[in-house]
């Protein structure tokens, strides 16, 4: 069996990108002409540069070059075993993060699963790799290195959007058509999974300023774990796994969870006990 690596990142806004670009250190707030100036808090040069992203697209969405990532959640199933772990702030930085989960490609080769990874997951890695100086030869392998194994990468790489060494799940089920995307919450919870609990996307910052940063790793680790179940299902209808090979997948997969004594894997297995 090839190891399969679903990933999933959580991201808030670069603070001290904007700072860098914007010169905000500079900026100051003061009501007393006397007074010092006050340096301006995150959440005000995160509110500037939402502002600016308003006015130009009519979403506060940052682009993803400026989107520093705080977690990278993983559910690594290899022959023996189901793992799920997080590569996270604030016990490592963003540069060992990012670092970190191109090694961890480098060791196992994977197929990597992700939901709408190449839309942005993989791009705002790429940008913060290369923002940290970091180091992922495996990972860019387009099947031109001189080493033999390389030349299987000419016809599967990571990067190609058609090829399956990554599989953006949404993308590949929505034919490559962006409005014929689904949420992963909605299909998860359609299938009859747990889907995404306690948190979305759209909380994480906030979540992040109020020192929450447990919570936002809980979160991301909860729905790889959904996209790996989806992916079972799609395995499933492609006929990758027999319906019996199905059932004892998504049974492992629940045995292996209720070993892990943390209360998101407790509320998950409650959530889908319910569904």
């Amino acid at each position: 069996m090839k190891p399969t690596l679903v990933f999933d990142i959580e991201t808030i806004p670069d603070v001290a990108g904007l700072r860098r670009l914007h010169r905000l250190d500079q900026a100051a707030q003061t009501h007393d002409p006397d007074a010092e100036p006050a340096p301006l808090s995150d959440a005000e040069v995160a509110e500037i540069a939402f502002q600016e992203r308003r006015a130009k697209t009519g979403s506060d969405f940052l682009p993803h070059y400026l989107q520093r990532i705080v977690a990278i959640s993983c559910a690594l199933r290899t022959r023996e075993s189901f793992r799920v772990w997080s590569l996270a702030e604030p016990e490592q930085d963003e540069a060992t993060i990012v670092q970190r989960f191109f090694d961890g490609i480098e060791k196992f080769t994977p197929q990597l699963v992700s939901w709408n990874g190449g839309g942005f997951d993989l791009p705002v890695l790429h940008y913060r790799g290369l923002i940290h100086g970091v180091s992922a030869p495996r990972y860019w392998d387009l099947g031109d290195g001189d080493q033999l194994d390389s030349r299987d990468f000419k016809w599967n790489n990571y990067i190609s959007r058609y090829h399956t060494r990554h599989l953006d799940l949404m993308d590949l089920l929505a034919l490559y058509q962006p409005r014929a995307n689904a949420p992963l919450d909605d299909l998860a919870r359609l299938i009859g999974f747990p889907g995404k609990l306690g948190m979305d996307g759209g909380q994480v910052w906030d979540a992040w300023q109020a020192g929450r940063a447990g919570e936002i790793r809980d979160y991301c680790e909860t729905d790889v774990v959904n996209t790996y179940l989806v992916l079972c299902r799609f395995r499933l209808m492609r006929g990758e796994m027999t319906r019996a090979g199905y059932d004892e997948e998504i049974a492992f997969v629940r045995a292996e969870l209720e070993q892990i004594d943390k209360p998101h894997w407790r509320q998950y297995l409650e959530a889908w006990q319910r569904e």
